[in-house]
């Protein structure tokens, strides 16, 4: 990954609304009754309630399922004291993560308190707010009081995450690198550098799961911990070897393992020769690993290696872990979370790790197929059984260990609630960028003149989506670039009245005539067309000059689309084109077909659009379940107009594909309401599933619809993704913001890499 600027992560905290979360009410506040309701007088009834037994605050109050995120700012992250307000931007993101991984609402707490007895009256006296307390970026060793202390004094779940969620990602790892290796995990011996609170807490859990004691070397920046050392801590002390050993490069010899815990390369390759057959090398130093993975896997052919990187295989990444922790904690009302509960996660993860990887999780890293191995030891983070696997486990072994306070009844319910939890709205736009990102495209951005284009040009070129070239006027391109103080180098400029040599030209006007000289267009209004962005875009695509076009922010859409069609043009099996946009909303993501192109289409036309949007949905990972909408439901009309061509199309769509989840007519209420529809309609194909993608029956109701929603909120939409040409070609809406064509960027990406018009 791109090095990160200094303004953009300004411009990033600062922009719109400071900061990164916000809070959301989550119950009607439209009317005065609503009102009421919500604060006098009708809150007194909950507030007896709870007076009454507190532990109804967890039913007439969101303390379920809130956690604090609770800091003082002495070690934050690489940049140590620097205080509670300047660790606060931390703070913030740590309840993002918690958030869209999880659902887990956060409230950060940073705290103006160094001694760490303060800092635990402080804690206790704002606990009963919340349902569970994460510490984060605490110092060692008064961390280990802190937490102790706390853990022993509340019944709610404490968790120092720089303690435990690098030891349980890492345990997972380390389980299955043991078992590809044939080791017994009480015979290896472990090599740690760094002693702070990651260090100990991964070595504990180690020696939980079997690692013995002696065998274990810790060092710190001085060197090991031995017997000679005078200057450690009593936690330190706890780690001290009876080897006469002094330095990491005589550890390291016939080691087994190495945990990294500390600096950027301050391992050998000479090193990690110098260790025992099949080694395993866990380097988490970031961003600069304690060697580099390039440096360890050349002198090894024998190496299991992970690092906390995401460009390298075998991430150890805290978010497989806390978020879900959490999540399986809260949801029994855990006291604690307890040694067991941590093993439980290590263990589902690792277990995870070996079981089948569905072929979703596979394409969102645009790879053909992840199996177990020593490239993948440890789950994907956007593999989205992540939040069932690991939460079901902790949940288990709170009721197990007798620290459940709300023990789950069925485990069917609970994995599918877990499953419902999160709409995969943030997930899905993850995994699009993802997947662009595993085998990037060259991209024709045909308004390079612009600003937000740039700006998303800049993003692209940094995440690795895509490989741009632009078209516009190079001096201004260049000054807006230096104005704004964008990182665009090395990125292909084409000026099409400077760059573009006349031979270009007429090659490309040689082309299009072929394809137009019998629909009234002459050679020489050719050559004309190619000073235009659009047909020289579409062309460039045409010819595999790229890979993918993306025009529209500045024109109207019939006129970029016009070049496009007479360039590239569509499909022989559909011969015509359809436009889809996804509406991002709290529910999940929404399909809607066709919002761009036909006016009223056939019966014909409206079941090629069907096809085609369920091929793009499936290119996302998403099973189509297709409702067909009109005014009337499956028949109910029996005049003439739209309801009768959805009806036609139906039966042509179950004739071809009987195994497509699609069904109609039907009225929008009862798509969206499954069991609604099957209470009424139980023949339908659908079940009581609600649908996902939703194809209106002409383009004036699709339209409305998804401005209209669009504009309410809070659903974000992404298009319109154009489906049925021959070759990837998008059009932004005008004026598009710079997310907007970032998504769009990755689509197109995505687009080329394969055929998303097949089923």
């Amino acid at each position: 990954m791109a090095k990160l600027r200094r303004v953009d992560a300004l411009n990033y905290h600062q922009k719109d609304r400071p900061g990164k979360i916000e809070v959301v009410p989550t119950k009607p506040h439209n009317t005065q009754y609503d009102l009421s309701l919500a604060y006098t007088p009708g809150v007194a009834q909950p507030c007896l309630e709870i007076q009454k037994n507190v532990d109804n605050a967890y039913k007439y109050t969101a303390k379920g399922n809130l956690v604090a995120v609770v800091s003082n700012g002495t070690a934050v992250l690489g940049l140590g004291d620097i205080g509670p307000e300047a660790g606060k931007p931390v703070m913030e993101g740590k309840g993002l993560l918690f958030k869209i991984f999880a659902d887990v609402d956060v409230f950060d707490i940073e705290v103006n308190e160094k001694d760490p007895k303060k800092l635990i009256e402080v804690v206790k006296a704002i606990a009963p707010t919340f349902g569970g307390i994460n510490l984060e970026d605490i110092k060692a060793p008064e961390c280990f009081e802190i937490e102790e202390t706390l853990k022993k004094e509340l019944n709610i779940p404490v968790f120092h995450d720089d303690q435990h969620g690098t030891a349980i990602i890492s345990a997972a790892g380390l389980l299955n690198a043991l078992e590809l290796n044939h080791k017994k995990i009480e015979n290896i011996k472990v090599v740690v550098n760094g002693a702070g609170a990651a260090a100990v807490s991964c070595i504990r859990l180690y020696e939980s799961l079997g690692v013995k004691h002696e065998n274990v070397v810790m060092l710190d920046s001085k060197g090991v911990l031995n017997m000679e050392r005078t200057d450690l801590n009593p936690i330190k002390q706890e780690f001290v070897t009876l080897r006469k050993i002094n330095t990491l490069q005589e550890a390291m010899k016939d080691a087994d393992v190495f945990l990294g815990l500390s600096v950027g390369d301050v391992v050998s390759k000479k090193m990690i020769k110098s260790m025992a057959k099949d080694p395993i090398v866990f380097a988490m130093a970031n961003p600069d690993p304690e060697i580099s993975y390039e440096d360890a896997t050349s002198v090894r052919d024998d190496i299991i290696m992970a690092t906390g990187r995401s460009d390298y295989p075998n991430q150890i990444n805290n978010v497989l872990g806390f978020p879900f922790i959490f999540r399986g904690a809260l949801d029994v009302r855990a006291t604690t979370i307890n040694e067991e509960m941590k093993i439980a996660a290590a263990k589902a993860l690792a277990k995870l790790a070996k079981d089948y990887v569905p072929e979703m999780v596979a394409r969102a890293y645009n790879v053909q197929n992840i199996t177990f191995g020593k490239d993948y030891i440890i789950p994907k983070p956007l593999d989205p059984r992540l939040i069932t696997t690991v939460s079901t486990a902790v949940a288990h072994a709170a009721m197990e260990t007798g620290v459940a306070r709300n023990p789950i009844k069925s485990w069917t319910a609970y994995e599918q609630e877990l499953r419902n939890r999160l709409g995969i709205d943030n997930k899905l736009i993850m995994g699009i960028r993802n997947k662009a990102r595993q085998d990037p495209k060259r991209i024709v951005f045909a308004e390079a003149n612009s600003y937000r284009i740039l700006k998303a040009v800049q993003f692209v070129l940094r995440e690795g989506i895509a490989k741009p070239i632009l078209i516009g006027n190079k001096d201004k391109i260049h000054a807006l670039i230096k104005e704004n103080q964008l990182d665009i180098t090395n990125v292909p400029i084409i000026d099409l009245y400077e760059s573009v040599s006349d031979v270009k030209r007429h090659e490309f006007a040689k082309i299009l005539y072929e394809k137009r000289k019998r629909k009234g267009m002459t050679y020489n209004e050719c050559v004309e067309k190619m000073y235009n962005r659009d047909y020289f875009g579409s062309m460039m695509v045409e010819t595999g000059e790229a890979d993918a076009f993306i025009s529209g922010f500045s024109r109207k859409y019939s006129s970029t689309i016009r070049p496009a069609l007479q360039v590239v043009g569509v499909k022989e099996k559909f011969n015509h084109i359809a436009g889809m946009y996804i509406l991002l909303t709290k529910r999940g993501p929404l399909f809607l077909s066709d919002t761009t192109v036909n006016m009223n289409p056939s019966a014909q036309v409206l079941a090629d659009t069907t096809i085609l949007t369920a091929a793009e949905v499936q290119c996302f990972n998403i099973k189509p379940k297709i409702a067909m909408l009109s005014y009337s439901n499956f028949g109910a009309y029996k005049g003439e107009g739209s309801p009768v061509r959805v009806k036609e199309a139906v039966q042509m769509l179950h004739e071809k594909y009987p195994d497509l989840m699609v069904d109609g007519e039907m009225q929008a209420n009862y798509a969206l309401n499954g069991k609604l529809r099957y209470s009424r309609y139980p023949f339908n194909k659908l079940g009581d599933e609600d649908a996902n993608v939703l194809i209106f029956p002409n383009l004036s109701s699709g339209n409305i619809t998804y401005k209209i929603l669009q504009s309410l909120g809070p659903a974000e939409a992404v298009g319109p993704i154009l489906m049925g040409m021959k070759k990837p070609i998008h059009i932004l809406q005008r004026d598009s913001t710079v997310r907007e064509i970032i998504n769009m960027t990755a689509i197109a990406v995505i687009d080329a890499q394969s055929n998303c018009d097949e089923l």
